[in-house]
């Protein structure tokens, strides 16, 4: 039999095991919130947030004399641990929990003091000496703590994503430099509309991704902003009036990230907008990467009855029945992360909107759901840099013979001839009469000289000085 101790709580007594640093809340949080099989502990930068709070109000407390120097040394200590990852697999309470991260909160604060007595030479569970609320929360409350190091740890998961997007727009604007001039056509509405290249496509795309990188950063500065020291709904009871500027004064110390507190409390602790406003943000970016994925995976169709313009790197068989089969299967995986994403935001939107009052009790799924998809982005993105981008190739015989025979370039004909005219030699060139090039030439308005330059494939792409048209 697994060796335990006895803790109580308000509700009654119950047998822990005897080695954990969690106590009787976190056993309590086990039984009741059996749901998704994933801990807190599997979220790295929450744990490590939780630490550096519980860290900076450590030492504000200390500073501010609520915490003895003995008690706040050995609690300086235990949190970086936790900071460090050596306690991860002590936060164990499930990521989905009613409670307002009451559950989440309270484990960090039992391992935080166990480890803490630890350190002292003292055993687990000898609350009389350093307890987990009278110390470790000292000055504290779940509805200040708890956001504010989910905010901590959206920052370090947005910085990551971010910086995953900006090299997939570099490997993207790589890939368009090196096909810049290889025509192609444009397609509008899954028709040929007019001669572009396929660099341009391609530069198309990490111009896109580049704005996106923007945008994630933008999110940044909204997550700057902290309630900590509000305690409880924002009155700050029970807290030092100096406390909120002091542990905001460790916390930046701790972190390098440039926190403020809000300047209204009580707003701060019961809005969640920063949570709709990041997640709208998310969502942005895996709707346009998305639409990226669906873009190469039709180009890259085929081979043989497909688009067939792109060459995707073969990453598998793709048939268990059909022999030479390759599917897009990175640009596949990335479109289902962001179905994932997109649905998400519905979850996210909705808990927001639940929130009652001076508090929202929804901010667990919230923080689950952000970190998860940021994560999943983060990965999704360098594995399709990494695995798809980098080795994408041409089919450049097949593309110069579309373009050669697309009645595309029509269109740059209407300045010299007038739409109704290009539009008789577009119907002409499709029913087989001619090439554009041959029927324009039979209209007698204009010669060979000036066709060769209407039609210069670098100009009609827009590669070389001046417009595409001239107008």
């Amino acid at each position: 039999m697994t060796a335990t101790r006895v803790e109580h709580d308000l509700l009654g007594e119950r047998a822990v095991p005897a080695e954990a640093l969690w106590g009787i809340h976190t056993s309590r949080a086990l039984e009741n919130f059996p749901i998704s099989g994933t801990p807190v502990g599997r979220h790295r930068p929450l744990v490590a947030a939780l630490g550096q709070v519980k860290l900076a109000a450590a030492r504000a407390n200390a500073e501010l004399g609520v915490l003895d120097e003995r008690r706040a040394a050995a609690i300086e200590v235990a949190c970086l641990d936790v900071v460090d990852g050596a306690l991860d697999d002590q936060f164990v309470v499930d990521v989905v929990q009613g409670g307002a991260g009451t559950s989440t909160h309270m484990n960090a604060n039992e391992v935080i003091a166990n480890r803490a007595l630890q350190v002292l030479g003292l055993p687990v569970g000898a609350y009389d000496r350093l307890h987990p609320n009278d110390h470790v929360n000292a000055s504290q409350s779940t509805n200040d703590v708890y956001p504010t190091a989910v905010k901590l740890a959206l920052v370090v998961e947005l910085d990551r994503l971010a910086l995953a997007v900006r090299d997939l727009s570099a490997s993207f604007a790589a890939k368009a430099e090196q096909f810049r001039a290889v025509p192609k056509v444009g397609r509008t509405q899954l028709q040929d509309a007019v001669p572009m290249t396929v660099g341009q496509e391609l530069a198309a795309w990490a111009a896109t991704l580049a704005e996106e990188q923007a945008r994630l950063l933008d999110s940044r500065s909204l997550l700057a902003e902290i309630n900590l020291g509000a305690t409880a709904i924002g009155t700050g009871i029970t807290a030092d009036p100096r406390y909120a500027a002091t542990v905001l004064r460790h916390l930046r110390a701790i972190t390098g990230v440039p926190l403020q507190t809000a300047g209204d409390l009580l707003e701060a602790t019961a809005d969640t907008g920063v949570f709709v406003q990041l997640s709208g943000v998310l969502k942005r970016t895996a709707v346009k990467v998305s639409k990226i994925c669906n873009d190469l995976r039709l180009l890259s169709s085929g081979p043989q009855a497909g688009f067939n313009e792109l060459r995707l790197p073969p990453r598998q068989a793709g048939s268990s029945i059909m022999p030479g089969k390759v599917n897009p299967v990175v640009p596949e995986m990335v479109n289902q992360v962001a179905f994932w994403v997109i649905g998400n935001d519905v979850t996210i939107t909705m808990a927001a909107e639940a929130g009652q009052l001076q508090l929202n009790a929804f901010e667990p799924i919230m923080c689950h759901g952000l970190l998860q998809g940021m994560d999943w982005m983060t990965r999704a993105f360098e594995t399709l840099d990494r695995l798809c981008v980098r080795g994408i190739e041409v089919d450049e015989a097949h593309l110069l013979e579309v373009s050669a025979r697309s009645v595309g370039v029509v269109t740059a004909l209407i300045p010299s001839l007038g739409y109704a005219a290009a539009s008789t030699i577009a119907r002409a060139a499709l029913a087989g009469e001619g090439d554009v090039r041959s029927l324009a030439l039979r209209t007698g308005v204009v010669g060979a000289a000036e066709l060769d330059r209407l039609l210069d494939p670098e100009r009609l792409a827009g590669l070389r000085s001046g417009p595409a048209l001239d107008v």
